[in-house]
């Protein structure tokens, strides 16, 4: 499995392309890693140092790869932070070059925009281009509850509410949609929700809210959602598996009183999780 991962790296820590890597590589696959920033670290200090990348450098490294002649074995492109907008054509125009030249291939999205609690923390005109352009070119989307709410513009209280938004996002365009961190009112408050659509069906898994706050857990959560969905062409399974791992990072994370979460500490969790959550239909 060879994937094509546009997002954020940080020298220190695990985020972006620097949580995501690590665990699709334990797996088994090939990531070729285009970076969009380079960070000291993840702006959730308050203090960093180094830049964001222009759209001119990821469209000439896709073209230097499109130059080796393996697009056509690329089986995914996974797109997350976005340190400007322009960048989002240039993920645009790499998607497109993929498809070329494997139709087979899809473009999973995770959306940063915001999260609850934060609101918006990227910069001015990417939540527009998430939604109007992403979306529909997207064949897998994975936003927290803030992104659903902010790019349906729907209020989720119940989980016909969150139903309803997915449903809302299928109708523009991607097959898949993966909605982490949910808290609806059926939701105990010692526990979390994701919940996964594909073509009219739902799956639900719940697990225990552990007393931590880190980033890059969703970055790790939709980079192993993409892999175990193109493994086993299954979203319920691939949910299950996805979660399971997630859970047993962020988990030896908060035993550990981490900042960061420990991607290289806790590898095993991505090939066998230390506790199995299945994902039941809703």
């Amino acid at each position: 499995m060879n994937i094509l991962s546009i997002q954020s790296w940080v020298s220190y820590g695990h985020v972006g392309n620097a949580s995501a890597v690590f665990p699709l590589q334990r797996l088994g696959a090939e990531v070729w890693a285009l970076n969009t920033v380079q960070f000291s670290n993840h702006t959730g200090y308050g203090a960093w140092r180094g830049q964001v990348f222009g759209a001119d450098l990821i469209g000439d490294l896709v073209q230097g790869i499109e130059e080796r002649g393996v697009l056509a074995r690329c089986d995914a492109v996974l797109s997350g932070y976005m340190g400007d907008a322009s960048i989002g054509e240039a993920i645009l125009d790499a998607f497109a070059r993929v498809r070329a030249a494997n139709p087979a291939a899809v473009w999973c999205c995770d959306p940063v925009i915001g999260d609850v609690g934060r609101g918006v923390f990227v910069r001015p005109g990417i939540p527009e281009f998430m939604r109007d352009r992403a979306v529909p070119a997207a064949g897998i989307v994975t936003p927290n509850q803030f992104e659903l709410e902010w790019m349906t513009g729907r209020k989720v209280v119940s989980l016909d509410d969150a139903k309803a938004a997915v449903g809302e996002l299928q109708g523009r365009g991607p097959r898949t949609v993966l909605v982490t961190s949910l808290q609806v009112e059926d939701t105990p408050e010692d526990s979390v929700d994701l919940l996964a659509g594909e073509e009219g069906r739902f799956w639900r898994v719940r697990t225990p809210k552990l007393p931590i706050s880190v980033n890059g857990a969703g970055d790790a959560m939709a980079a192993l959602f993409l892999f175990h969905r193109l493994r086993w062409d299954d979203s319920r399974l691939a949910l299950s598996a996805a979660t399971s791992s997630v859970f047993g990072l962020l988990r030896r994370t908060a035993e550990e009183r981490s900042r960061e979460i420990l991607t290289v500490a806790a590898q095993e969790e991505f090939v066998t999780p230390s506790r199995v959550f299945v994902a039941q239909p809703c």
